[in-house]
């Protein structure tokens, strides 16, 4: 990593977790429940987010590419804007840029890498929740259930907003090399975001 990307990471992860932390406190940034949220935030968000450049990073690397995560700082301050005026949020702080011998297969496993981290995240987190949950011992209410909750919802919903098939994400490049790849990871993207996501996580937009 050079340093004006670990500092380029910092700041996307800071910013992704503030606007998350924003829209679960109903904009309510005085709070002590704000600070929480963005504790929460930044532990689910952070490492979904980071997770999930480094698998791409690694991947690219892996294939002998150069690749370097940048952030788009535009971007950064639209999603501020936005998940404090309309409660909106819009994921993308930023991406890894790859250079070398890339062809559509790489590139397409390369950009899958991402959100299936994001979707193996999810299932750690849903297998925390089911463990706790058939002892006992899961409350939403508490700072462990609330991150487990978060976590999950989080990581789902990474995954499939990647998955948006234009511009610069990774769903466009995976579509284009394998579309059942694409449609798996879709699949299980919208299973867990709309069918197992609510029962877990007791939170609307």
């Amino acid at each position: 990593f050079s340093e004006r990307e670990i500092i380029d990471l910092a700041k996307a992860w800071i910013v992704i977790s503030v606007a998350f932390a924003i829209v679960l406190s109903n904009r309510d940034i005085f709070s002590i429940g704000f600070l929480v949220n963005f504790l929460i935030s930044g532990i689910t968000v952070g490492f979904g987010f980071l997770l999930h450049e480094l698998a791409h990073k690694k991947l690219a690397q892996k294939y002998g590419c150069a690749a370097e995560f940048f952030a788009f700082n535009n971007i950064l301050i639209l999603a501020l804007v936005l998940s404090y005026v309309f409660r909106f949020i819009f994921a993308a702080p930023g991406a890894v840029f790859i250079s070398g011998n890339v062809n559509i297969e790489r590139n397409g496993r390369i950009s899958a890498a991402g959100p299936i981290t994001n979707l193996i995240l999810a299932f750690v987190f849903l297998l925390f929740f089911v463990i706790l949950n058939s002892i006992g011992l899961y409350n939403f209410e508490t700072f462990v259930g609330r991150i487990i909750a978060f976590g999950f919802f989080i990581n789902s919903w990474l995954a499939l907003f990647n998955m948006i098939p234009f511009w610069n994400f990774d769903g466009k490049k995976i579509f284009l090399w394998n579309k059942t790849v694409y449609l798996v990871i879709v699949a299980v993207g919208v299973m867990f975001s709309f069918f197992i996501s609510p029962s877990i996580f007791p939170f609307s937009f």
